[in-house]
């Protein structure tokens, strides 16, 4: 996964109480959905009926950042805190820094439309582990320290603080919904086990292990499933190790949008195509905020009406791909996922 500044680390190793917890936790729910934008415009920047293997291979990744995003909220309720979503900052503002300036000094993630490139120096360098597992087809990934550390701290201080910290009243205000995400992976959180075989999970689904570049059988982490669109082949297990030498992987360049990248509201006039689409997508991604926060404070059965602003969410998107910025620039306008108050 990523890197991070030691302090975040340090601030975990040196609780000595539940509530000590509780910025730790809301980062890393900062974190995981910081990565939901930039995926999602990726996947969602392919026209219809092209790149279908690569745009699905990113929306199964940004699906388990949804999920990695409930459970981190689930462990803060868990243990007494309150999950904070729709306030100003919780989401970034791209092009800029991720939350707890991971990546280090200099690394920004903005909005764009897919490309290997962005594939290759931004979204594996997010999901990089910690030791990357020797795959045949080298690709020439730079060597970081990475987030793992964070939620390994973060397990061993909720075991050493024990079953005491968890909350029994805390389970009916969990998210525990099995229709949008197994039974397996969103699971009550009860007792430090329990944390720890939820952080076992985002760790897992990010990473892979320290032996495999699976997280299950035959599924890739996604640090390797962006490795198979970058190498154009599918990950296999051959008698020598690893290897992206499997089923293709096309990539055709025409069947992207060409969108602007880090488009803001401000960009367009007002009253103009592009600034009523932007505008609304806004309204709807806060409204997913909104929805987001409640669920998570107590409203649980909200989680459905989170789900169907997503679904509004990505018709508003394509809408938004299709619209020019100007005519004649051969642009189209990208989200800008900007907080508004809504």
């Amino acid at each position: 996964m990523i890197r991070l500044y030691r302090r975040y680390v340090d601030k975990v190793v040196d609780a000595g109480t539940a509530a000590d917890l509780f910025e730790p936790l809301q980062n890393a729910i900062e974190l995981e959905h910081s990565t939901i934008p930039p995926y999602l415009t990726a996947a969602l920047s392919m026209k219809p009926g092209c790149n279908q293997d690569i745009a699905g291979l990113i929306r199964s990744v940004t699906g388990q950042e949804m999920l990695h995003m409930c459970i981190v909220c689930n462990i803060l309720l868990a243990i007494g805190g309150q999950p904070s979503i729709n306030h100003m900052g919780f989401a970034p503002s791209y092009p800029g820094p991720l939350p707890m300036h991971i990546g280090g000094d200099g690394f920004e993630v903005g909005i764009e439309a897919f490309s290997i490139r962005l594939l290759k120096e931004t979204f594996m360098r997010i999901e990089e582990p910690e030791n990357p597992l020797p795959i045949r087809v080298a690709l020439d990934m730079p060597d970081y320290t990475t987030i793992g550390a964070f939620y390994a701290a973060l397990q061993k201080k909720i075991l050493e603080l024990g079953d005491a910290i968890f909350q029994p009243a805390s389970v009916p205000k969990q998210v525990l919904e099995g229709r949008w995400f197994p039974s397996d992976q969103l699971f009550a959180i009860r007792s430090a086990q329990d944390a720890v075989r939820a952080i076992d999970l985002i760790v897992r689904q990010g990473e892979g292990t320290s032996t495999e570049p699976f997280e299950v059988k035959g599924t890739p982490a996604h640090y390797y499933q962006f490795g198979e669109i970058v190498a154009g082949r599918r990950l296999v297990v051959e008698p020598a190790g690893f290897a992206y030498a499997g089923e293709a992987i096309p990539f055709d360049p025409d069947g992207v949008y060409p969108l602007k990248p880090n488009c803001r509201i401000a960009d367009f006039e007002p009253g103009s195509q592009a600034h009523v689409r932007i505008t609304r997508f806004n309204y709807d991604y806060n409204c997913l905020l909104n929805a987001l926060h409640h669920c998570f404070n107590g409203e649980p059965d909200k989680l459905d009406v989170a789900i169907g602003i997503m679904y509004s969410l990505r018709t508003d998107a394509v809408a938004l791909m299709q619209t020019p910025v100007a005519a004649g620039s051969g642009l189209c306008v990208g989200p800008s996922f900007e907080y508004v108050r809504v």
